[in-house]
């Protein structure tokens, strides 16, 4: 069981600060091959019928649009204002929907939804009800609102009325894009979106009884600093949304085009951007915000911080999740699933998410089917991430092996982390203090196979 404390020590944080997973997934996606395409991905999808008792099932639906451009975006996306696009997509996405849910027997209930993207509230309620009618029409959705059923959400694109189809259809949990309330940073970053617009939205959302809503935050962003987003903070607290995901913007503009617009001498300089960092730990945690991990926060009574103190937490590609035993079906361009020990993504692209489905063919490009091996170290790494905390004895009673045995490469590297009080390694388990929280990332890269295995962690974003 993890608490909030966490310890900004900074010059741990500069000796550790270097490239790694956010461990999402294990094995992670640059070990995704494209070997495994739709036959293979039917084939095990088929096959988790078949276990007792059947896992119950977590949609993904991503919804590239976006009317805007972000510069700071590094998600899959479109920037379009022709509404035209959304019909056609959606055409196919419901193509996909039928080919999906006839691989699913009809008694497997969707405990967990989410509507990603790009911007889902570039569909209009109209299309919003029929996806959730077609969707209900080839899965077994819950009726009694039990299920956690969320989606992301633009202000600048949800006024009260969206809001309000959006608790009709169905959603009961608000993920809210906020980034900072500052208007140069704003301005900046190509997001100009007042704070009265954001509050509408968590208004509407309150007034419409959503069980649970989220602020998304950025600290490194152009013309920020501490004094800025310490405005941003206050009302954000003002504010108490349930959960907050504080974000580190990684500036890659030669991998994500859009940030070349961003220049560089407007960033943050990374002592001041730290201090940003601390700053927010301090307030939030001041303000009664339980550090979950990663970047995330959340109230004592909220469903995250009760599931991490019964030791149930969970990671898969939306972050930290409550759903540990679903199977990730994931549906529309770019999208990546988990179902059985298999990953899988669907093409990233329109043109050949398109021609896939126009040829009745699930438009699943590459993936991966994991090794006992990939098994035991996801499932240390998934607990590492989740609780702060390793049992030796639960390991191997899980997984018949000799943890000191097994490991004894990855305890003797973990021994430096120990001397720095990283962590507290006993002969029985591990534990990772208040000074080793924020860097969780580099003690679970000690256990990831792939990256001993070479050189460097260059294909990821720095882990503070």
């Amino acid at each position: 069981m993890a608490d909030q404390q966490v310890e900004f020590a900074l010059d741990l944080i500069r000796k550790y600060d270097k490239s790694g997973p956010r461990y999402t997934s294990y094995p992670t996606a640059p070990q995704f091959h494209e070997g495994f395409g739709p036959a293979a991905y039917t084939e095990v999808a088929r096959a988790t019928n078949a276990e007792t008792p059947k896992r119950p099932l977590s949609l993904y639906f991503h919804i590239p649009f976006c009317d805007t451009l972000c510069f700071y975006c590094a998600c899959n996306k479109i920037a379009t204002k022709d509404r035209s696009k959304a019909v056609t997509y959606l055409d196919y996405l419901f193509r996909e929907i039928e080919l999906q849910g006839a691989l699913f027997d009809d008694d497997r209930t969707v405990d967990q939804l989410h509507w990603g993207g790009g911007t889902p509230t570039f569909l209009n309620s109209d299309q919003m009800r029929a996806l959730m009618a077609k969707t209900a029409e080839h899965f077994r959705l819950r009726d009694d609102d039990s299920g956690e059923y969320g989606i992301e959400v633009d202000p600048r694109a949800a006024g009260s009325d969206t809001i309000a189809a959006l608790r009709e259809v169905g959603f009961n949990r608000l993920s809210v894009g906020v980034q900072d309330f500052d208007p140069r940073v704003q301005e900046a970053v190509n997001r100009i979106q007042p704070a009265e617009q954001t509050f509408a939205v968590i208004d509407a959302a309150r007034r419409e009884g959503f069980h649970s809503l989220s602020l998304d935050l950025m600290y490194g962003l152009p013309f920020q600093s501490r004094a800025t987003f310490a405005h941003t903070l206050e009302r954000v607290i003002e504010a108490r949304p349930d959960r907050l995901a504080v974000f580190n913007y990684a500036h890659l503009p030669d991998l994500f085009p859009p940030q070349r617009r961003i220049r560089d001498e407007d960033l943050p300089a990374p002592e001041e951007k730290l201090a940003i960092l601390a700053d927010t730990i301090e307030r939030l945690t001041a303000a009664g915000y339980v550090y979950i991990g990663m970047d995330h926060f959340a109230l004592p009574d909220d469903e995250l911080t009760r599931a991490q103190q019964q030791g149930q937490l969970h990671r898969n590609f939306q972050g930290y999740s409550t759903h540990a035993d679903c199977d990730l079906v994931a549906l529309g361009a770019t999208a990546i699933g988990s179902v059985g020990a298999t990953y899988s993504q669907n093409v990233r692209t329109l043109e050949p998410y398109y021609e896939a489905l126009d040829s009745g063919e699930l438009p699943v490009f590459r993936g991966y089917e994991l090794t006992a091996e990939d098994c035991l170290r996801r499932a240390v790494i998934t607990r590492l991430m989740c609780d702060f905390a390793l049992d030796f004895d639960r390991v191997e009673a899980d997984w018949g092996v000799d943890f000191a045995e097994h490991f004894a490469a990855e305890l003797a590297d973990l021994e430096e982390m120990a001397a720095d009080g990283l962590i507290e390694l006993g002969e029985r388990g591990l534990t990772v203090t208040p000074r080793g929280r924020l860097l969780i990332r580099n003690i679970a890269m000690v256990f990831d196979a792939y990256l001993r295995a070479k050189e460097g962690a260059q294909r990821y974003s720095k882990v503070i």
